[in-house]
């Protein structure tokens, strides 16, 4: 699927000077700067615009600076943040508006352009380019010696990013269907439901969060989630409820975000288990194409 577009090459704008001010005050002396003050300061405009025009066309409404979403891209999977966290960084924090040559007041974008923009990346080939930029910039500038076995490969930074995105859908949706039949029957969940770390879990929104760093504990949050979402809806159209509960929006949103993105298996003890979908590459089972995933459990029609 392809988007409407287009992008015109520009050099980033300086750090505003409002914001290098307070940067500088925070962190004079002895204190080092955030990571994304430092790139800037070291690094420069990271990632040009035009290294990216292949994946855009030159008609249509103007687009978020490719370059720029690179370098969000990369600080995200180095913060370990979903699409939404890490749009919200843009608007609010102000070592990324540094970074990014940003006005203390410029209201960033949605996290739906995050998404988007590696859609295109991957379509056109250019997934690799972004650590290829990043490591020809640290060789020109003495940071790490020439030659050697560097990792240039960006696909596991956007498979990782990809990912943490599918943990945050798949644990928001479970707690928007709680939400909403509580709402509907508030007292479904006290009578049916006696599951435990369900209210650690789901007490306050999970983009609320910062998701576990380990990617063992990414996993087993993900396995929690997918079995805690089976045993709700096998809960819901279970004789004993009322039927009008299979119809409510969330509740119809996560028997889509599981079938998309969880499988349920017989291991060697015979015990029936819950697993994510892996990517037909990895040799999973296969992930829906992004013009049909549903990517949140409160706007269904969102890509």
């Amino acid at each position: 699927m392809e988007w409407s577009v287009s992008m015109q090459p520009r050099s980033w704008p300086e750090p505003d000077p409002v914001i290098a001010a307070a940067i500088r005050s925070m962190y004079r002396g002895k204190r080092q700067p955030p990571l994304p003050v430092r790139m800037r300061d070291e690094l420069g405009e990271l990632f040009a615009d035009a290294e990216f025009a292949a994946a855009f066309g030159t008609g249509g409404k103007p687009g978020w600076s490719p370059g720029r979403l690179a370098l969000i891209t990369v600080l995200q999977r180095v913060e370990n943040l979903t699409d939404r966290q890490a749009a919200e960084a843009v608007r609010a924090d102000l070592s990324w508006k540094y970074a990014l040559g940003l006005a203390l007041d410029d209201p960033g974008f949605d996290a739906s352009v995050l998404s988007e923009f590696r859609t295109r990346v991957v379509a056109h080939g250019l997934e690799e380019k972004a650590l290829d930029l990043l490591l020809a910039k640290l060789v020109k500038k003495g940071l790490i010696g020439a030659g050697g076995k560097q990792r240039t490969d960006s696909t596991h930074v956007i498979s990782a990013v990809r990912d943490l995105n599918r943990l945050e859908l798949a644990g928001e949706c479970v707690r928007a269907a709680l939400e909403a039949i509580s709402a509907a029957d508030p007292g479904w969940t006290s009578r049916v439901l006696e599951l435990p770390g369900w209210a650690e879990r789901y007490r306050a929104r999970i983009d609320s969060w910062r998701l576990p760093a380990s990617e063992t504990k990414r996993d087993e949050l993900a396995r929690a989630y997918g079995a805690d979402g089976y045993a709700l809806v096998e809960a819901v159209y279970a004789s004993f409820s009322p039927a009008w509960l299979r119809n409510l929006p969330a509740v119809q949103a996560l028997r889509v975000m599981l079938i998309q993105n969880y499988v349920r298996v017989t291991d060697r003890k015979g015990r029936e288990v819950v697993c994510r979908r892996r990517p037909l590459e990895d040799g999973g089972e296969g992930l829906p194409p992004g013009r049909v995933r549903l990517t949140s459990p409160y706007d269904v029609d969102a890509r």
